[in-house]
């Protein structure tokens, strides 16, 4: 961007001090404490005070969406989500990067229970886990997902700061063999007690109920 666009200013979010802490972090730090990492750097920097844009890659599509609606100061005018699993995943077929080992372990632990309370306060990938066979479970434990979401009651704040986005762009990967269900990326999942069929967007209670 800032080679391509003149006096544009960007800033490229961390979670820890380093790259590797970063990616650890992507595994096995609280989604919660993420967003409360990047509210603080937002907010610190001078340069965002008037408000700013953002672009989230995969998970980080929907953890910008949580700074959105919990952190409207500085206040997010755009939000790009490039292949974020909105509604979350049920599934885990691939390895988001290059780390077999951490993979490895992601997995162990979604097979543990990713409902379990030490999996979902340690496993990033357990917080946005949207099983469609266990939907009181999911609501009851999840630890972000379902807030973020609405799921269990109508947070009006986050509510009214998402819609203060002037533009959500909801990017999805047609082809997408890392995300299940991949119409996630625009808010679709798993019919309640089903793995075969995949509602869309509009079919969801998320929308019906007005949700968002």
């Amino acid at each position: 961007f800032e080679r391509n666009i003149h006096g544009v200013y960007v800033k490229s979010l961390m979670i820890g001090n380093n790259t590797d802490e970063d990616t650890e972090n992507g595994f096995f730090m609280n989604a919660n404490k993420q967003i409360e990492n990047v509210c603080a750097q937002v907010k610190a920097d001078p340069k965002l005070k008037n408000g700013y844009n953002s672009v989230g890659f995969s998970q980080g599509g929907q953890f910008l969406r949580a700074v959105a609606q919990r952190c409207p100061d500085p206040p997010m005018l755009n939000l790009i989500s490039i292949g974020g699993q909105h509604q979350g995943v049920y599934g885990f077929p691939r390895c988001p990067g290059d780390n077999t080992t951490l993979c490895d372990w992601a997995r162990k632990l979604l097979n543990l229970g990713a409902y379990v309370s030490f999996v979902q306060d340690n496993l990033v990938q357990a917080e946005y886990w949207n099983d469609p066979l266990n939907q009181d479970e999911y609501k009851k434990a999840s630890v972000f997902l379902a807030d973020i979401n609405n799921e269990n009651m109508v947070n009006q704040t986050y509510k009214t700061n998402l819609q203060k986005l002037k533009n959500l762009v909801l990017i999805k990967f047609t082809e997408d063999t890392m995300v299940q269900p991949r119409d996630s990326e625009w808010f679709g999942k798993y019919q309640d007690g089903a793995t075969d069929k995949v509602l869309s967007l509009f079919e969801t209670a998320l929308y019906k109920d007005d949700r968002l």
